[in-house]
């Protein structure tokens, strides 16, 4: 009894959304919490001015509006207002004729599926709401190409199967040019043109006005194209057309997650610590990591449609906050690793560890009070399955505090579209404010830009290689030589290996030591 009042007095809760947070287990005080109040006065200030349309995004000069396309009346353009409302109607209408047989597939018949095609944010969000809510009536059964494996994109299609004819096309990109979005776009459109379909007749485009995408379904007259804004990041555009369309296309509430997230933002305007919950969380962060990601955050949901949660916070969180220098451009090396599955499952995995391994990680576990769909069956006892379930939880949560493992609960009270809205605005809010805290820019992702750069540069290499596999076989000094020295040996030598190892595809050989083009 004598910990009472430290549980009781850090424990919070939102009567809007009736989630609550408890960080009575963190390993720190409602004083020393409290001590937090006054360097969130900026971050508050910072966060009100973001959605007030000043420049959040200083290395890319851009705002940042992802706020705006749940409340548009905030946003200080009347036109983008404007757009904004037009861009979710035109959402809501498209999906609507889709699903009621108004429009339909080249022969005429209903489309029974969609695939989409994107990667990163484009693909993660709309997979976490497939995954998380059940499909309404009418719903299109949806499937994803979200990466340039060609072997993961024939799987998909064998499972589409004989429905092809019958598939809508989502490709997502907001800048048209990304490699793996247009490759798996490739490789639907030569799916489809084997069997003597029009691509252009069951696609459809979400992207940026004026980009290589818009001007090619503009071009070829697809079914919709239907915009993406530079101010909304991929991490971010789950409420633009990105999520909300293939959610309209599922039958799922979209009325109600922009609901959920909109009442979430509402109240993560409040301007006071212990009244905001995603300031809380930032501030738990804070105390657990020194400010300095020296701690990583495990992510434990307690139900198998929240399964893809984690991954979709990985990008989320590690994206906007993996920084190595500050905004004032010191060196800092900032970020917040982010991993997890679901619960009970993680009990039969990395729970020993983190129980009784390193010391490197807090714990974030997601508690749904309602049960769902839950059956009557008594598995034990007076127990349900649903009982386990949340038994597992909190004991795995007693486990952890007993080792001095810190650990956060936080607890909706069901999961449907409202919640799930509330959950993702919940921690894009609090992704926002620990940037902010720790001086970084939390809207742009240079790092990820050098990797597509570095793998432009290594598929010239690879040209370069093919162009120099001519007349008699070559050994690696010969190519080495032929190259150049502006050549990587290493990466030379897995390029051929690649190349040889799929002779059939690329023409190449290796035999006695040399490579060859048949």
């Amino acid at each position: 009894m004598s910990h009472l009042p430290d549980f009781a007095s850090l424990r919070f809760r939102d009567p809007g959304t009736d989630f609550s947070l408890d960080l009575s287990r963190m390993g720190f005080t409602r004083a020393r919490l409290d001590g937090l109040e006054a360097d969130f006065a900026p971050v508050f200030a910072s966060m009100r001015e973001l959605e007030a349309g000043a420049l959040a995004n200083p290395s890319e000069q851009r705002r940042v509006g992802h706020y705006w396309l749940r409340a548009p009346k905030l946003t200080p353009d009347p036109e983008l207002r404007k757009e904004i409302k037009v861009a979710l109607d035109e959402v809501l209408d498209f999906a609507t004729q889709v699903r009621q047989g108004r429009i339909v597939s080249e022969s005429g018949a209903p489309f029974r599926r969609m695939l989409l095609i994107g990667i990163g944010g484009s693909a993660l969000g709309p997979q976490l709401l497939a995954s998380a809510l059940p499909a309404g009536k009418g719903a299109l059964h949806a499937h994803f190409f979200d990466n340039t494996d060609p072997e993961g994109m024939t799987d998909v299609l064998n499972r589409i199967g004989t429905d092809l004819p019958q598939t809508l096309i989502l490709v997502i990109s907001k800048s048209g040019g990304t490699k793996e979005t247009r490759n798996g776009m490739l490789e639907a459109r030569d799916a489809l043109e084997a069997r003597g379909l029009d691509f252009a007749k069951q696609a459809v485009a979400v992207t940026g006005v004026g980009s290589a995408l818009f001007d090619l379904a503009q071009q070829e007259h697809w079914l919709a194209t239907l915009p993406m804004w530079d101010w909304v990041g991929g991490r971010t555009s789950l409420f633009s057309a990105v999520g909300m369309l293939p959610a309209a296309l599922q039958g799922h509430e979209v009325a109600a997650l922009q609901a959920g997230a909109a009442a979430m933002d509402r109240h993560t305007r409040e301007e006071r610590l212990s009244g905001n919950l995603a300031a809380l969380l930032a501030a738990a962060w804070n105390l657990a990591t020194d400010g300095a990601g020296h701690k990583d955050m495990v992510v434990l949901p307690y139900r198998d449609r929240l399964e893809l949660f984690s991954r979709y916070l990985q990008q989320l969180v590690m994206e906007s906050l993996g920084k190595e220098r500050d905004l004032d451009g010191n060196l800092v090396y900032q970020g917040l690793t982010v991993y997890g599955n679901k619960g009970s499952t993680d009990q039969h995995a990395y729970v020993q560890q983190l129980r009784e391994g390193v010391p490197n990680f807090f714990v974030t576990f997601l508690r749904v009070l309602e049960d769902g769909h839950a059956s009557d069956l008594l598995v034990e006892g007076v127990h349900g399955s649903a009982d386990f379930l949340h038994g597992f939880l909190l004991g795995t949560r007693a486990a952890l505090s007993e080792k001095g493992r810190p650990n956060l609960t936080l607890t909706l009270p069901r999961l449907e579209a409202f919640e799930l809205g509330a959950l993702i605005a919940l921690f894009e809010r609090a992704v926002g404010f620990y940037a902010t805290l720790v001086h970084i820019n939390a809207y742009d992702q240079p790092g990820v830009e050098a990797g597509k750069l570095a793998a432009d540069e290594v598929l010239c290499l690879r040209e370069q290689i093919l162009g120099t596999l001519y007349g008699t076989p070559v050994d690696f000094s010969g190519m080495m030589s032929r190259l150049g020295k502006t050549a990587d040996p290493e990466t030379t030598l897995l390029l051929l290996e690649h190349l040889a190892a799929n002779g059939s595809r690329t023409g190449v050989e290796f035999r006695d030591g040399c490579w060859a083009k048949r």
